[in-house]
């Protein structure tokens, strides 16, 4: 599975891909230099139990942490991960 990042000076999202078929998408919206609010995610039926969203979320974690960025995690999915797993605390804001 690829995952790639489509960002702008306002927003962007993480998008998930299989053998062209896009797999689910994780939408921020920028709240400042150093800060994102993940609002939205989204899995295809077709790849549903895979962990698409975790795995989508973990490639967002990450960039938070390469470049210094905190998350509020406002989608209901993305807050339900973090409230599991303490150790992805460094990155809340």
């Amino acid at each position: 599975m690829e995952i790639n990042q489509v960002n702008n000076e306002k927003n962007g999202y993480f998008e998930a891909n299989e053998k062209n078929v896009e797999a689910g998408k994780m939408s921020y919206v920028w709240a400042g230099e150093h800060k994102i609010i993940i609002d939205h995610t989204e899995v295809n039926p077709e790849f549903s139990g895979k962990g698409v969203g975790k795995k989508l979320l973990m490639a967002i974690v990450n960039n938070a942490r390469e470049n210094n960025i905190k998350i509020l995690p406002l989608c209901p999915f993305a807050k339900s991960v973090f409230d599991k797993n303490e150790e992805l605390s460094d990155v809340l804001f």
